[in-house]
């Protein structure tokens, strides 16, 4: 069984991209393939249509030139309306993100000044309660008898059980 053989090149699509088919021949006589490797062979190809650009690669669709449109027609109006729509919404998204963050500042920077009333509240505090406990300490201090030794040892305790008395 053969198949006609196909045209090699088409010629550039409005794209840019020529498609390119492998001719397969199937016959016993002309093929020495297997039959799966020539039906691989009937997938289309695509190259760019201007090798002579160099990498290779075909650009996606999205950076394709696209033929201008008139400017008259309902396809470009349409297209201009859906574009200015998306445009007035991304801009709203933008601002109110812009005002969200803002009073997200607004809130940590209030936060930060209640804390730091704290912080002055409570060192007052702190200090207030040290000055207590030294005053106390040094009271205590003294009220306590002077050792009887000269020496500024401990007194010894005053057990008589221990001396013997």
């Amino acid at each position: 069984m053969s198949r006609p053989s196909q045209p090699k090149p088409t010629p550039a699509d409005h794209n840019g991209v020529s498609v390119i088919q492998s001719q397969a021949h199937a016959s016993s006589s002309s093929s020495s393939l297997p039959a799966a490797v020539a039906g691989l062979q009937q997938v289309p190809q695509l190259v760019p249509a201007n090798s002579s650009a160099g990498g290779g690669k075909a650009l996606p669709p999205s950076k394709m030139k696209k033929p201008p449109a008139d400017k008259d027609s309902e396809e470009y109006r349409q297209r201009r309306e859906r574009n200015n729509l998306a445009v007035k919404k991304s801009r709203m998204r933008s601002k109110q993100k812009a005002m969200d963050t803002q009073q997200r500042v607004n809130e940590l920077k209030e936060e930060n000044e209640r804390l730091e009333a704290k912080i002055k509240l409570l060192s007052k505090e702190l200090s207030v309660l040290k000055d207590l406990f030294l005053e106390h300490a040094h009271n205590l201090a003294d009220n306590v008898q002077p050792p009887a030794g000269a020496d500024g040892s401990s007194p010894a305790p005053n057990n008589t059980s221990a001396n013997g008395q």
